[in-house]
């Protein structure tokens, strides 16, 4: 994968596409982790309710729901279903914590930068600032899990504070080839900060709360998805 990270001292001219593919279905959690034999899930899908995951032997998984913020570790033979925003788990252990994140992120959506929102972007660009658009989501990490799938530029650009830029040239090969982190990269955005990512041709409008921790936070609270 070829990674170019570029930072804007100054501003920055012309409109790059940024966009987020589609998701096929309404997710309701995303598995963080997954030890031992594991079946019904994989390391970094997104599942469904009623989905049914089953753990064999000393085993482990992690999920954590879209909605309503819940952690859940399970760990030991057992069958896991997915609920809406909770678990119903037999045999297997688990433990549950809160964690912060933006129940609304299953409901994000991206827009295309051919209309309105390229209007708003150049706008901003201009000095604009009240034309500044609406945060469709809140971020409450600071390092981005972005999911772009295939090759193209990711292009982060702030939007209340003009210069601040950052492009990610994806080859492909990001991981299951649609996601990439950026606490792998070690980059970090600026807590409190109004963004735009894009990539193809379509964009989404976020912050990054004013708390945020840089760094491999808990997924949950980071991931800018497609709809």
């Amino acid at each position: 994968m070829k990674r170019a990270i570029v930072i804007c001292l100054g501003p920055c001219l012309g409109m790059l596409a940024l966009a987020l593919p589609a998701a096929a279905a309404s997710p309701a959690a995303i598995v963080e982790d997954i030890k031992g034999k594991v079946t019904g899930a994989e390391f970094m899908d997104y599942v469904t309710p009623e989905s049914v995951i089953r753990i064999e032997g000393d085993g482990s998984v992690i999920l954590s729901y879209l909605k309503s913020c819940r952690r859940e570790t399970i760990t030991g033979a057992g069958t896991v279903t997915v609920g809406t925003e909770a678990s119903t788990v037999d045999r297997a252990a688990l433990k549950v914590e809160k964690t912060n994140c933006d129940p609304n992120q299953a409901a994000a959506t991206t827009k295309d930068t051919s209309g309105v929102a390229a209007t708003l972007l150049r706008g901003v660009d201009a000095g604009k600032k009240a034309s500044l658009p609406q945060p469709q989501l809140t971020l409450y990490g600071a390092s981005p899990l972005v999911e772009a799938k295939g090759r193209g530029s990711l292009i982060i650009r702030r939007l209340d504070l003009v210069g601040e830029r950052q492009q990610v040239d994806l080859g492909g090969t990001q991981l299951k080839g649609r996601f990439f982190d950026f606490a792998g990269e070690n980059v970090a955005l600026v807590p409190g900060g109004l963004y735009a990512a894009t990539f193809k041709s379509s964009e989404i409008v976020f912050r990054v709360d004013a708390q945020a921790k840089p760094g491999a936070t808990p997924i949950v609270g980071r991931p800018l998805r497609t709809a």
